[in-house]
């Protein structure tokens, strides 16, 4: 019996509205040409601006080549979904340097167990309806360029700042990959709509975007505070200000983000309070405390060093308190050496800034002395 033929218009039609039930906010399919984008992952990779994360170059082109890393592969499936929480409270925690500032798609949940078990549903769910069909799902767990994909896909376009940006709802959403061995119609790339504007360039408080849709990781506080395991550039520590894992500054400057769209995923809604924590009771932490509190969490993967040599970094670069200093020095007594190289930093740049509160009390009073005395007030 010959196999009923798939209309496969109607195949991509029913795929977008169950990715929408599965509570995708963006549903997109794209071929698996990324040849323009070769040369310049060959580029960026030459550049070393993959600073230690080694796997980006392990596997070269083949995070441009969909059918290397899965043969057969002749579409992909790419979707989206919105994390960021109600009550976000962005400047808030950025203006008060006692507080820390995590990645607001952090808060929650860890977002790749979640996405991966809906993209696998969806596979699911078109493998029912096709004679002969595979599927891969990925959610940041491949070499693929997830994001030229998604513009690919019509989900939206690759802004300056590297992420994908959709005109009616922001950027603040994760992305996850079906590739898929069936001939599915595509859609079409959208326009770049970022203009002259270079506004997430210049917000950027280490210049990590080095031009325009180029980011030197390097320089990143994002991978700086995840990726980067070892000890972090002296130079860049008080740029990092309270940013103690990941930064979204480049994300809160967009012009499209006033359109941003809040997750209604629960999962991605703020945990033990991190939205609003105090440095000093995150620094706290011991390990057994760390690896509880946050599992099910991406921050558990960075680990209880590099976790406090990131707040060692936001306590350097908080205002003098006795309590801050305190705090250092006990760590110091107990810590690793690379976050003992970090808190030695911190205490430094608390000692300074205890002069600094010191001395102007000190000119306050000798200026009333000189004047007291009818001397010239710079005597």
């Amino acid at each position: 019996m010959a196999e009923p033929t798939i209309n496969y218009q109607q195949l991509a039609e029913k795929i977008k509205s169950w990715g929408e039930e599965l509570g995708f906010a963006g549903v997109g399919i794209c071929g698996i040409d990324l040849a323009e984008h070769e040369k310049p992952l060959l580029d960026w990779l030459d550049n070393n601006y993959h600073g230690s994360m080694d796997y980006m170059a392990r596997h070269g082109l083949m995070r441009a080549r969909a059918y290397e890393l899965v043969p057969g592969t002749l579409r992909v499936v790419s979707v989206r979904m919105n994390y960021l929480p109600e009550g976000a409270k962005f400047a808030q925690t950025l203006k008060q340097p006692d507080k820390a500032y995590v990645s607001r798609y952090a808060l929650g949940r860890d977002y790749h167990k979640l996405m991966r078990k809906r993209l696998k549903q969806l596979g699911e769910k078109i493998k029912s309806h096709c004679a002969s069909f595979n599927y891969r799902p990925f959610v940041d767990s491949a070499p693929v360029l997830e994001r030229p994909l998604a513009e690919n896909a019509g989900l939206g376009w690759v802004g300056k700042h590297s992420l994908v940006i959709d005109e009616k709802s922001g950027s603040w959403f994760f992305l996850g990959e079906l590739l898929v061995d069936i001939p599915l119609p595509v859609d079409t790339k959208p326009e770049n709509k970022c203009g002259s504007c270079v506004a997430c360039m210049t917000i950027c408080p280490t210049g990590a975007i080095v031009e325009p849709y180029v980011v030197d990781a390097r320089k990143c506080i994002s991978y700086l505070t995840i990726e980067h395991k070892g000890v972090i550039d002296e130079a860049l520590r008080p740029l990092m200000g309270n940013r103690i894992y990941g930064c979204d500054d480049c994300q809160l400057i967009c012009p499209w983000n006033k359109y941003a769209s809040l997750s209604n995923e629960s999962d991605f809604q703020s945990r033990h309070n991190l939205d609003n924590s105090n440095l000093l009771d995150l620094f706290a932490f011991d390990e057994p405390t760390f690896m509880k509190t946050f599992e099910g969490s991406p921050i558990r993967r960075i680990g209880i060093d590099a976790w406090h040599r990131n707040i060692a970094i936001a306590l350097g670069n908080a205002p003098y308190q006795q309590e801050v200093v305190d705090a250092l020095e006990q760590k110091l007594s107990q810590c690793s050496d690379l976050v003992a190289e970090h808190v030695t930093w911190a205490l430094h740049q608390q000692h300074k800034k205890a002069t600094l509160v010191v001395e102007p009390k000190r000119q306050t009073l000798r200026l009333i002395r000189a004047v007291e005395k009818g001397l010239p007030r710079d005597a």
